[in-house]
């Protein structure tokens, strides 16, 4: 029973989205897993919840290529602050119902702000995730993402 991955299968086919799930051995690093697939690894959207440091919320899932570091000063200046920091997967498991390695690129909860790097989305037709779980992947149209997910574009990878 994995809730996310489902409600992630129920969202994409309400959309008529262009997908396809890849079961795998689980992995949660970016350049192992997109290896398995068979994506290149800045295809990957890797995903990592964030508050402003020291503070609980305001949170943000940030989203960029897996071939690509975090800023931590933008994603803070996004969210109204200085600089941002992981929460802890305690917080990621309690906000986002997965483990931190698993978590989509897709938000369901309405204290969570979606901010996508454009340059995972300008590089590939597809973008590769971890479906809720780490012994799955959807390939999913790049255009067919923005449609659904709406996210904020912002550069937040490192120069």
């Amino acid at each position: 029973m994995h809730p996310m991955f489902d409600r992630l299968v129920a969202l994409l086919d309400a959309r008529s989205a262009s997908y396809r799930v890849l079961m795998h051995d689980a992995e949660g690093q970016s350049a192992r897993v997109a290896e398995i697939r068979g994506t290149e690894p800045g295809q990957g959207a890797k995903a990592m919840l964030c508050s402003l440091k020291g503070q609980a919320g305001p949170y943000a899932l940030v989203i960029l290529p897996g071939d690509q570091k975090l800023d931590m000063k933008k994603v803070g200046a996004a969210l109204g602050g200085k600089k941002a920091e992981l929460v802890k997967a305690e917080t990621a498991m309690e906000l986002t119902g997965c483990r931190i390695g698993a978590i989509p690129p897709f938000v369901f909860d309405e204290r969570i702000e979606l901010i996508v790097d454009p340059a995972l989305t300008t590089g590939y037709a597809e973008i590769a995730f971890n479906a809720g779980r780490l012994d799955a992947s959807m390939v999913l149209d790049t255009q067919d993402y923005l449609a659904i997910a709406a996210p904020r574009l912002l550069d937040i990878s490192q120069a």
